[in-house]
């Protein structure tokens, strides 16, 4: 049991919504997650945390692979829809799940869509780790705000940028920097 100091603190991290969807023997299963993340930079790594318990884990061992879809904002029934195990749901909402050009399970409308092949999988305490590839991706609304979730304040939209329009942090840091070494005594 996680400290309830800890939890409110964990739970301040907000992050952006995804639908991770799996597909094998012609089943397929999806779940809402904000624990997808982007791992390298040199590479297209991401990892996705999954609960043995969900329905999408079998599923995802079995076929190697996964989509994930991030979502917008405007996609919160899309993001409802699959933060329960399908079943609670009883799959009455097809429509929010589609198979793109090549077959695979993706959100209808998202702001983008990743394919990923798993080539590693850790067990771990209550949610296993896929490490994946990302091999192909498709671009739909990347425009839009994405739709965003904390477990402490809920579903989220992005707002505007958190700087003024035209200045420049990392400038402002760097002439700084650059100061401070015209400061310094020659050696």
């Amino acid at each position: 049991m996680i400290d309830p100091r800890i939890k409110r603190s964990l739970g301040q991290m907000i992050k952006g919504v995804q639908v991770v969807a799996a597909t094998s023997d012609g089943v397929t299963r999806a779940y809402t997650s904000h624990w997808v993340s982007q791992i390298a930079f040199d590479e297209p790594i991401v990892c996705a945390s999954v609960s043995p318990k969900h329905d999408t884990h079998p599923l995802l061992v079995a076929a190697g692979t996964f989509t994930v879809s991030l979502l917008a904002a405007d996609q919160i029934r899309e993001g409802q829809y699959f933060s329960y195990p399908g079943h609670k749901f009883r799959y009455v909402a097809p429509e929010f799940l589609a198979p793109d050009e090549a077959g695979r399970p993706c959100v209808p409308n998202a702001i983008a869509w990743l394919h990923c092949e798993v080539f590693d999988r850790i067990e771990r305490f209550d949610h296993d780790l896929f490490l994946a590839t990302v091999t192909d991706v498709a671009e739909g609304r990347l425009g839009e705000p994405p739709l965003l979730y904390s477990a402490r304040h809920g579903w989220r939209v992005t707002g505007g940028a958190a700087r003024e329009k035209g200045v420049s942090v990392r400038d402002e840091l760097l002439a700084r920097v650059a100061e401070a070494s015209d400061d310094a005594p020659a050696g």
